[in-house]
């Protein structure tokens, strides 16, 4: 593995604690079962703003918008 420092001068802890860190998240992508899927984050799923309601377009549509009066 080649990690190279493009911008900057980290100090050598710097720059231990950036690998450790590199080198424990390859472990844990490793380790996982081959075709898992990794876990979603609660704001990033789609299914959590497919239960509202958004209101259809129509004559009277203008009045249901979401900006605040």
């Amino acid at each position: 593995m080649n990690i190279k420092v493009v911008r900057g001068n980290p100090t050598p802890e710097e720059l231990a604690a950036a690998l450790a860190v590199v080198r424990a998240r390859a472990a844990a992508a490793a380790a996982a079962p081959s075709g898992a899927e990794p876990p979603k984050d609660a704001w990033s799923d789609p299914s959590r703003i497919a239960t509202a309601r958004v209101p259809a377009p129509g004559p009277t549509s203008w009045t249901r918008t979401y900006w605040p009066s």
